[in-house]
């Protein structure tokens, strides 16, 4: 089939990312030497500079890694947790019945850092230093700015000059939107990165990068938050001002983890996921529905494919809404969740007919709460102006978008990160830091007794999802996408049709694809759209018709607006593959 692009092989090295400039920093790395794990690490800093408008320093990075010497897997836990004072009443006694989607209210422990540096630490091989050099360069002397970063800051423009002063500082250099194409300068950003090398010091390299995490979450940078916390009110979603919660004795007690991923074996492969602190179970669920289908029998841009699959996407998704939240506070049966009889019974819900009722399972000793009002909500998003992907409205509230990045090294270290938040869009800019910080927050319910309520040092259900899979026990592929809630959809249909059809990675990639709205949306306003499913426009009329016949309310989107996905895969005889979008003109893999 016709692919945007070849399929990179090599036996080196190879990297994939949402960025052509992150992709490339993390083969030159791999070039001088650093494993997988440098290389990722200076990537994940670069797409920080790269794509502010999808994530930033004041954002998380969930991560799974191989590790080729030791021939396990770990999670990287980079989700940051709530404030202290984030409770139920104190959002009550603000008026307030939804965590707001913008300002400072919304704002976890930024995670992002410590994940990178622990990974560092603990499995690369360079110095903080250097890793960081290319992040400082480019936030210093500029970097190459894309169609998607002008239009965001132009979309929340008049925000910034007058609500958001601090961020018109940085995004509308002399008062303007910064033309694509053009070099964007973070100076402020790239002097914290410095500090943060100067302060970096130690007698081991283990030591120096710990004393980097120390000047992060108990040093200069807590203590420039929790200054611009305490004194600063900001204009949010809800229409009104306040005052973050987040403090630095909130950011000194946590650091990044590290967890077993959540695996399921499916005809022949093993995926790795992270836990129910993110959505990715969600896609382990849609394996064990989608086992008693075969998948392989169907023609994989064909209608009932599309049916099948958004069919089990829903109830998966259902269920994420009703059992997923942090496993530290809150039981979460995955063993029924992912059991064979339970999905049984799930399956006899998938008929001829689309859904349109958010159905969860029923597990004994578990509630199943699940927002029946949230089609209601609908109209906050309709009402707003948005820019495309992201959609960002008015009062800079975004429909989630963010990064990936793929990288396998000669030894056989995979690494699969989904970098995100703390968007330009998001929050203010910490004026002497140089960035915002982010608001996953506004993934709690501010309701009681639900497994993802809001509550002190909790990590909210993330859409961050990155995935990676074993082929016959061995590490095979590191893949994802940014998305919010299509993240487990478009890279499950990835992994159906390279696992069913034999596509490789670019031509999953570039494949047409589709996505459901049915269930709520993680992100403010939680808005679900019952029944919506779009597919991709490259689709022929004869499938929008035949689905729109089984009851599904299907649209037809533009001809390539589906997924960002990215991937990179190692195969027996040591070749590796790698493969990235074509949508948006920024993915791009590398690699000899």
């Amino acid at each position: 089939m016709f692919t945007t692009r070849p399929e990179i092989a090599g036996t080196f090295g190879v990297a994939a990312s949402t960025h052509w400039i992150a992709s490339q920093t993390a083969m030159a790395v791999l070039e001088r030497g650093g494993n997988a794990f440098d290389a990722a690490t200076a990537a994940g800093f670069v797409l920080q500079v790269a794509e502010p408008h999808l994530n930033g320093p004041g954002g998380d990075a969930p991560i799974i890694i191989h590790d080729a010497a030791a021939d396990r897997q770990h999670v990287i836990c980079g989700q940051g947790v709530s404030p202290d004072a984030a409770t139920l009443d104190r959002f009550a006694s603000l008026g307030l019945d939804m965590v707001p989607g913008t300002g400072m209210l919304p704002a976890m422990v930024p995670g992002a850092f410590d994940a990178w540096c622990l990974m560092l630490r603990d499995w690369g091989t360079w110095e903080l230093a250097d890793v960081l050099a290319y992040a400082i360069g480019y936030a210093t002397n500029g970097i190459h700015v894309v169609p998607r970063i002008s239009a965001t800051i132009e979309s929340v423009r008049p925000m910034f000059e007058q609500e958001w002063t601090t961020s018109a500082a940085v995004f509308l250099p002399g008062g303007e939107v910064p033309a694509p194409g053009s070099l964007f300068a973070n100076p402020a950003l790239g002097a914290t990165y410095a500090r943060i090398v100067r302060e970096a010091v130690g007698t081991t390299r283990e030591a120096r990068i710990d004393a980097a995490r120390n000047a992060w979450y108990r040093g200069f940078v807590a203590d420039s938050i929790d200054r611009f916390f305490r004194t600063q009110e900001v204009l949010d979603t809800s229409g009104r001002r306040h005052r973050g919660l987040l403090t630095g004795a909130d950011m000194a007690r946590w650091a990044a983890s590290v967890e077993d991923p959540l695996a399921y074996d499916y005809a022949g492969h093993t995926v790795l996921k992270c836990g129910p602190w993110s959505q990715g179970p969600a896609f382990l669920q849609q394996l064990a529905l989608l086992q008693g289908f075969d998948l392989g029998a169907m023609d994989p841009f064909g209608a009932d494919f599309v049916h099948i699959v958004a069919e089990c996407a829903k109830l998966a998704f259902a269920d994420r809404e009703a059992y997923y939240g942090d496993p530290d506070f809150v039981e979460i049966p995955l063993t029924e969740l992912l059991s064979d009889d339970y999905n049984a019974a799930r399956r006899q819900l998938v008929t001829e007919t689309a859904s349109r009722e958010l159905r969860p399972g029923t597990i004994p000793g578990f509630a199943a709460w699940v927002d029946h009002e949230a089609h209601g909500r609908v109209d906050l998003l309709t009402r707003a102006p948005g820019v495309g992907e992201p959609t960002v409205a008015r009062l800079g509230a975004v429909g989630g978008d963010t990064c990936h990045l793929d990288v396998i090294d000669r030894a056989g270290n995979m690494v699969s990160a989904t970098p995100s938040g703390g968007w330009l869009q998001s929050s203010p800019v910490i004026p002497d830091l140089g960035f915002p910080l982010g608001t996953r927050g506004q993934m709690f319910w501010l309701k009681s007794g639900l497994p993802t309520s809001l509550g002190p040092r909790r990590r909210p259900r993330t859409t961050l999802s990155p995935s990676m899979a074993l082929r016959d026990g061995r590490a095979w592929m590191a893949f994802g996408t940014p998305g919010g809630e299509q993240q487990d959809q478009w890279s499950a249909i990835l992994f159906l049709r390279m696992v069913h059809h034999r596509l490789t990675i670019q031509q999953a990639i570039d494949a047409p694809s589709f996505h459901t709205e049915h269930w709520p949306s993680s992100f403010w306003p939680r808005a679900s759209r019952p029944g919506k499913l779009v597919i991709e426009g490259r689709y022929g009329a004869d499938v929008l018709a035949d689905l729109l016949s089984r009851g599904h309310v299907a649209e037809m989107g533009e001809p390539w607006s589906e997924g960002r996905l990215s991937g990179a895969r190692r195969e027996p005889d040591g070749q590796m593959y790698a493969g990235a979008n074509p949508r948006g003109m920024q993915g791009y893999a590398v690699g000899r």
